[in-house]
């Protein structure tokens, strides 16, 4: 026979088996009816946010079940490049990021897979997903556009990312039906279609026509304008509370035929440091969904299950305000993947529109261990040789965290100052980024904040040593200003002279606490109460039998702001004397039965009550079984924008009060009307209230 024959049989071997495994599978948008045809048959999705990179790998099985319980029939998610390819063409698809596994995960559960690739992914995460290490190439990088310095990075990584993501097709059998150009780009000012034609035109050379394209935006024209991309499906996002015929309606001005679709129905919300925890009324959001099932819209809801920011992951909104370590928000299944009021209520609209399964699992179970004594471990200085995994780099002047190639955590920096003072002089950091901790001769003088404080007055002789420790908080990841360089990002003055030159210190304690080999040495001279040197503290949990689920309350009575790990795993920040996040939720895998020790290190930052002779109580941590996330905050002075007739109104009563002692009326008048004079061009900020 001869070899073409053979060729063509083999081939039509292969067609006829893969139709056997797959069956015609298909997955198409309907325009002539306005609706998504699965395998022929008419479908609508009803799905729910699940970000695998905020949930620990042991526990993903339990939460797609739980998703699939409540009657959906698909899961979104995102696919952070910055957790994947953590540095410049090295990959990482292991443990948390083990993409290949969730979605396999996802397809045996039963559940279809909306994947939302990127690059930028917002989703209160580091720079939106963004690798930091992009700044680096080019401090003047153009992100989120055609600039080649941000597109060749790009390429490589959709060159990796996207011949992973093929198999698991719908079409080839796996699970994704629809796949994200970009995100809500419509939200960012560049508006560089070339931009986004260039995505799509790379997914489609690598996907092919197997897979609906789709882009999400606000509902709104300038979104919507510069978000939407023809043969990509616009699809809207919003909340609950309004008639949702409304944002359906700017969808098909864009979009006027297809299916309905919000890709974006927030369940609840999001939450930052130091402002109240943020919740969405169940019965609100349940209404809304009905709404939206009853018209046939796909709904998915953002999100399902929060999950937790472990580690650095956390992002900040601008101007500055970061997101706490809990990604709880309020969402259907809590941070621990326990089913909530709200999924109740949601499944029971759910069971109106899909068939249910006949059982909700169980929340994982919960146990308190009670209270652990914390022992001081080493202070950084101690501990600096160790953390630091290589010598100070020396320069003239500050450099930043990104061009010292590290991404996450603590930096410091060190000059030695060539002049003394005797009385106080302002020390100026106008350019920190985000926390500065702020020491002279190993002594704490002052905490810097990025939104202010930025100086500090400080006493000082010729040949003091200064350091810097600077906390990155967590990139911006929405808006404008997503290039956030971190570290010192701009010199740094004493009495106005520019300090230089400087030593750097890369720290990295990822790296380092999960070997235990930070050293153990006593620490003195800290004042309980007053800001103490940056310390680390240890201590061991109760024998445990078989590890449960428990959460980590470190209270503001004995501890300020730090980052907690346990046996070696980074739990995420804490910071009880902001709020309003009061625990940190610790996943049953993370622990180890006994007879293997538990061991608990925080590194604290700011101050404790341990050492403190007058201490009611012993350097504690507690760990319990219910969480605390809606923790008192601080009070703050809020400001509201007045109007012009309200302006010019104050600007009334004042003149009025100077009119008692004017001579002429007239004269009153024309000092009215110099000073309301273009008001309404004016934004007057009036302080009102603390709350």
């Amino acid at each position: 026979m001869e070899p073409r024959i053979l060729l063509f049989l083999f081939a039509l071997g292969t067609i006829l088996l893969y139709t056997q495994v797959h069956g015609d599978r298909s997955f198409s948008i309907d325009y002539d009816n306005d609706r998504f045809v699965k395998d022929g048959q008419p479908f609508r999705y009803i799905s729910g946010s699940i970000h695998y990179a905020r949930v620990h790998p042991a526990y993903w099985q339990d939460r797609l079940n739980k998703m699939y319980a409540a009657g959906l029939n698909a899961i979104q998610t995102y696919v952070p490049w910055n957790l994947h390819e953590p540095t410049q063409g090295k990959y990482n698809f292991e443990g948390i990021a083990n993409l290949t596994q969730f979605l396999t995960l996802a397809n045996k559960t039963g559940l279809l897979v909306i994947a939302r690739l990127g690059p930028y992914i917002c989703g209160e995460w580091d720079m939106g997903g963004l690798p930091s290490w992009l700044l680096r190439l080019n401090h003047s990088i153009q992100l989120r556009t055609a600039d080649p310095t941000y597109l060749g990075p790009v390429d490589d990584w959709m060159n990796v990312l996207l011949p992973k993501i093929k198999p698991f097709l719908y079409k080839n059998g796996g699970p994704i039906i629809s796949v994200q150009i970009e995100n809500e780009y419509g939200s960012y000012p560049a508006c560089d279609h070339g931009y986004v034609r260039h995505l799509y035109q790379l997914f489609h050379s690598i996907l092919g026509n197997d897979v609906v394209y789709f882009t999400t935006d606000g509902p709104g024209n300038e979104m919507l304008k510069c978000g939407t991309l023809q043969n990509v499906y616009a699809t809207v996002d919003f909340g609950s509370g309004g008639d949702p015929l409304v944002p359906f309606a700017k969808q098909k001005e864009y979009e006027p035929h297809g299916p309905s679709v919000n890709s974006e129905y927030y369940t609840g919300w999001l939450d930052h440091w130091g402002q109240k925890h943020q919740t969405v009324d169940q019965d609100k959001v349940a209404k809304t969904l009905d709404e939206m099932l009853k018209l046939g819209a796909s709904v998915n809801m953002y999100m399902f299950e929060g999950g937790t920011n472990f580690g650095f992951w956390n992002g900040a909104n601008a101007a500055f305000n970061p997101q706490p370590t809990s990604y709880d928000y309020d969402a259907p299944l809590s941070e621990a993947g326990d089913p909530t009021d709200k999924y109740l209520t949601l499944r029971k609209v759910i069971g109106k529109y899909n068939t249910l399964p006949t059982d909700v699992p169980p929340a994982t179970p919960k146990n308190a261990y009670g209270i652990v004594t914390m022992e001081t471990m080493t202070s950084l200085y101690d501990a600096l040789d160790t953390i630091s995994p290589y010598d100070p780099i020396r320069a003239t002047y500050p450099i930043t965290m990104e061009d010292m190639q590290q991404s996450f955590g603590y930096i410091l920096y060190r000059t030695i100052l060539t002049h003394g003072y005797v009385h106080p002089v302002e020390l100026s950091v106008p350019g920190i980024h985000d926390r500065g901790y702020v020491m002279v001769n190993q002594q704490p003088v002052g905490i810097l904040e990025r939104l202010g404080p930025t100086n500090v007055s400080i006493v000082c002789n010729g040949n003091d040593t200064l350091d810097i420790l600077v906390e990155n908080m967590g990139r911006i990841n929405y808006g404008k200003y997503i290039n956030d360089f971190k570290g010192l990002v701009s010199n740094v003055t004493l009495d106005g002279i520019i300090l230089q030159p400087w030593m750097i210190y890369s720290l990295d304690l990822d790296r380092l606490i999960p070997k235990a080999s930070l050293p153990r040495q006593r620490v003195t001279n800290q004042q309980a109460g007053q800001q103490q040197v940056p310390t680390f503290y240890v201590g061991s949990l109760p024998e445990i039998t078989i590890p449960q689920d428990t959460y980590l309350k470190i209270s503001a009575k004995h501890w300020s702001k730090g980052q907690a790990y346990i046996n070696g795993f980074n739990l995420g920040r804490y910071w009880p004397t902001k709020g309003p996040q009061i625990t940190l939720y610790v996943p049953a895998p993370i622990l180890k039965p006994s007879p293997a020790n538990n061991t608990l290190v925080l590194f604290e930052l700011e101050y404790t009550t341990c050492g403190d002779p007058d201490a009611s109580e012993p350097c504690m941590v507690e760990f319990i079984d219910t969480p605390i996330l809606n923790g008192s905050v601080p009070s703050r002075t809020q400001h509201k924008k007045v109007t012009y007739y309200e302006a010019c109104f104050n600007c009334w009563g004042y003149l009025l009060a100077m009119g008692l002692i004017c001579v002429s009326m007239p004269i009153v008048m024309i000092l009215l009307k110099v000073s309301c004079k273009n008001m309404d061009k004016v934004k007057v900020d009036v302080p009102y209230g603390n709350i």
